[in-house]
């Protein structure tokens, strides 16, 4: 593939990722919401599913930056 392909596809990934998780995010915070159990119950169900998607979002962004790293340097 050219420089340019790979950079264009990085780059669009990046893009469908982020909406992805946010999309998983704000599911996730709107099933929790929903409970009847108060706020101080959900609270930490709303945190760790906040760092899990985020992280696992950060984690696969940093992959494809690498990626286009290595690509560009070719």
């Amino acid at each position: 593939m050219e420089k340019e392909t790979i950079f264009t596809l990085i780059t669009w990934t990046k893009r469908l990722l982020g909406l992805i998780a946010v999309l998983l995010w704000m599911y996730v915070i709107f099933t929790i919401s929903q409970s009847p159990a108060p706020f101080m119950e959900q609270a930490p169900y709303c945190m760790a599913s906040t760092m899990l998607i985020f992280g696992i979002l950060t984690a696969l962004h940093k992959g494809l930056d690498y990626w286009q790293m290595k690509s560009v340097k070719r």
